[in-house]
């Protein structure tokens, strides 16, 4: 089975796995039909993280994508210009794109269908063109005045100076090309061949600092993920420089607490998740960064006496309007996600993305991708963990998540949508913990987000923030809610995109699921 945010991408993974490919295998062809079909939200100008469980050997490994700030990038760098962040777009906010060395480094693993199949389906796509779907055409619409700003970006990307409308054929013909070569000739030619130089020239003429050098020293590495358990199952992540343990912050909190009795989107429920979330994000702006580059107590924030001491002083009845860090001796956007299991048994949750919509802005046009602005997440406070030097990785907002049951696979899944995700990814894993609610409806439930934390850039909450909720929560809900001292706005978008597939412990068949606010669907056979 295969769960992809685009049918076409969840088509080419299947058709994979029909042809004796493994997870890993039909995962890489599905992200390169994605980078494709959905160019605003992933592509080989970004970074890949992805959590595989290996059914011959029954073990789970983690594998870090992300790509490093370009040697010349320094703190001096910004403040000699008088900048006080990094711009959120534009060539200064690129650090180098992970997603090619990532595709490859899996494959060697964990693949056994050659790279040069496994990328036509996405070389065919952006040859003869695909038509666009629903929600990848609006997104792509509201992008127009960034892709305008850049001339690369418009000639690629707003072909007769405007977006394809929905279910226009749309074609990539110098994305297809750059495919083909890395089909042909391997990682190399992205990271120290005609690819990386063209990069260089692209990089000099606008004034980025991404050189061929920087591409050339990239490398990926595999991790050990880490878990906490609830309610009997394990539930796992990626370790920083992801946001993935505020997931299981969130959790260790909540699982003190009867959510089952607070019943599901209620005010009390949803108090509970608010202020589980902005104590764990007030951990995320502080310690969460590259492990490579400072020493992190990850540890220590996920133990269960942590946990308590945390819980404590969450007030059942009132929104905190601030957290201040609990334990001081510890000093130290869009996105595509996608699951896959085969028919062996081998899972692969993998989350691949540029962050903000078209990422940087800035598209080589005869390259037919963008840069993604993953730098732009750095602080330029010194004294901060992720704080900008050369050679270092950014914090990073796309996590992969998955759930092990008795030591075996249970459950691939992931939400996209930057800050988002750790939210997301709780309510979906409570949806089916607490509430007994299957893969697609623990999708389609009713979301909410808390905005306002503070950030590993800077801006500490102090007005404890916003609550947004989806049309069709109860009235009773969100005046419960604001009798608590929440701010309450109803909005439709912002909620992220989940896909996920379980594994019926019983029987090993495969249960997806894909949520409507994207176009994707789960498929298996």
């Amino acid at each position: 089975m295969a769960a992809t945010s685009q049918p076409l991408a969840t088509a080419a993974a299947v058709d994979v796995m029909r042809r004796g490919g493994t997870a890993i295998d039909a995962a890489i062809a599905a992200n390169a039909v994605l980078a494709v079909v959905e160019p605003m939200s992933c592509g080989i100008g970004g970074d890949l993280f992805a959590i595989v469980w290996d059914a011959k050997t029954t073990t789970l490994s983690g594998f870090n994508g992300s790509g490093r700030a370009p040697r010349a990038c320094t703190r001096d760098l910004f403040i000699g210009r008088a900048m006080e962040r990094i711009p959120e777009r534009g060539p200064l906010s690129w650090s180098v794109p992970g997603c090619v060395d990532g595709w490859f480094s899996l494959h060697q693993r964990y693949g056994c269908i050659p790279m040069s199949d496994l990328l036509a389906p996405a070389i065919q796509a952006a040859r003869d063109g695909f038509p666009v779907s629903p929600v990848i055409a609006q997104a792509w619409d509201e992008s127009t005045d960034l892709l305008c700003a850049d001339e690369g970006a418009a000639s690629t990307f707003l072909p007769g100076g405007r977006a394809p409308c929905t279910g226009e054929v749309f074609r990539n013909l110098a994305l297809a090309d750059v495919m083909e070569q890395i089909a042909v000739l391997g990682r190399d030619v992205f990271y120290c061949g005609e690819i990386a130089r063209e990069l260089d020239a692209y990089a000099c003429s606008i004034g980025a600092v991404l050189r061929e050098h920087d591409l050339v020293e990239h490398r990926s590495n595999w991790i050990e993920p880490v878990s906490v358990d609830y309610r009997g199952h394990r539930v796992w992540q990626l370790p920083p420089n992801t946001q993935g343990i505020a997931v299981l912050e969130m959790l260790q909190i909540l699982k003190g607490f009867d959510l089952r009795a607070a019943g599901h989107n209620t005010e009390a429920y949803v108090h509970l998740l608010v202020e589980a979330k902005k104590l764990a994000y007030e951990d995320r702006a502080r310690f969460y960064a590259d492990p490579d580059a400072v020493d992190l107590p990850i540890t220590h924030l996920l133990s269960s006496e942590y946990a308590a001491r945390q819980r404590e002083r969450i007030q059942l009845d009132q929104a905190a309007t601030q957290y201040p860090i609990l334990d001081q001796r510890l000093l130290g956007a869009d996105t595509v996600y996608l699951s896959v299991v085969d028919e062996a048994g081998n899972a692969v949750s993998l989350i691949q993305s540029i962050f903000h919509p078209f990422g940087s802005g800035n598209v080589p046009a005869s390259l037919g991708f963008a840069l993604q602005n993953r730098g732009s997440l750095f602080s330029l406070d010194g004294s901060h963990a992720n704080s900008l030097a050369p050679g270092k990785r950014p914090f990073h907002t796309i996590i992969p998540g998955f759930v092990t049951q008795n030591e075996r696979p249970a459950f691939s899944f992931g939400v996209m949508g930057g800050d988002m995700q750790p939210q997301g990814q709780v309510q979906v894993l409570l949806n089916l913990l607490e509430f007994g609610m299957d893969p697609q409806q623990a999708g389609e439930a009713l979301r909410f987000r808390h905005d306002g934390s503070s950030t590993p850039v800077g801006a500490r909450m102090c007005d404890g923030g916003e609550v947004f909720v989806e049309p069709g929560f109860s009235a009773g809900t969100i005046s419960g809610l604001r009798q608590r001292g929440h701010r309450i706005s109803v909005s439709a978008g912002g909620y992220g995109g989940y896909q996920g597939i379980w594994i019926d412990p019983r029987t090993g068949v495969r249960i997806g699921g894909s949520e409507p606010r994207k176009d994707g669907c789960a498929f298996g056979y």
